[in-house]
């Protein structure tokens, strides 16, 4: 099968289309497409979008900027298996006044939504270091698009009060990626290692991450778990020594 990539216009926006396989390495143990995967396609979707609309990661940092993604959230109709074909479509939508916002669909061949998902991301001043507001953005007109589609809103998770420790680990080179911190799906795939063993091959319906402090190489990522009365949320935290690292709900049906 030829997989292809492709831009569409609508509207006046664009539309990026990326059809591939799930391979085995992005199944879990269930072959199904990991939480972890998940997030890393996401990312890697965002970014070869704007490279080949010219802006590149290189081409970012030479105008001084950085793209960093702050929020995601995604609604799971049917998780993706192994060895099936999907289609992913992104596109951005109109910013918000201190974050960019971007949509996904991941679909399966015939067109049938499989997850959908919307994400933030900031824009930061390399130079200056420090977060500036998105209409200073400049390198692309504003996409003036907003859909309507059955996709969770990126917002804030408030944790439990009595969130208990469930695991330790320290931060490896191998969870690093071309920034020097944590990369952002690794952060999933500490939460997935942490769930307990009858979640393990539930596929949930909804899952939310908000990114905070990364967690740099050493350091000791403590991380925290708690599930719901009615056993249908997990809410999963993460905190180093300089604060916390990322906040996480997993629901299930």
């Amino acid at each position: 099968m030829e997989y292809k990539q492709y831009h569409e216009i609508k509207e006046g926006n664009k539309i990026f289309h990326w059809q591939e396989n799930v391979y085995f390495s992005q199944a879990n143990a269930y072959r199904f497409l990991s939480i972890h995967e998940l997030l890393k396609i996401s990312s890697d979707i965002a970014v070869e979008d704007y490279r080949q609309q010219g802006m590149s990661r290189e081409f970012l940092k030479e105008k001084g900027y950085g793209i960093l993604v702050s929020r995601v959230a995604y609604r799971i109709h049917k998780m993706p298996e192994e060895n099936q074909a999907i289609e992913l479509v992104t596109w951005e939508e109109k910013p918000e006044p201190l974050q960019l916002c971007r949509c996904y669909k991941f679909l399966d061949m015939d067109g049938n939504v499989l997850i959908s998902g919307r994400s933030t991301w900031l824009v930061v001043d390399i130079n200056a270091r420090r977060m500036m507001p998105s209409k200073k953005f400049t390198l692309r007109p504003d996409p003036l698009l907003k859909e309507d589609f059955d996709a969770p809103v990126p917002g804030k998770i408030v944790p439990p009060a009595d969130m208990e420790l469930w695991d330790t680990r320290k931060i490896r080179f191998s969870d690093l990626d071309a920034n020097g911190h944590t990369t952002n799906s690794r952060y999933s795939a500490f939460i997935e290692d942490v769930l307990p063993e009858e979640y393990r091959s539930k596929v949930p319906v909804e899952f939310r991450i908000n990114f905070s402090k990364e967690a740099m190489l050493d350091s000791e990522l403590k991380i925290y778990g708690k599930i719901s009365e009615d056993g249908k949320k997990i809410t999963v935290t993460g905190q180093t020594s300089e604060g916390l690292s990322f906040e996480s709900e997993i629901y299930y049906a």
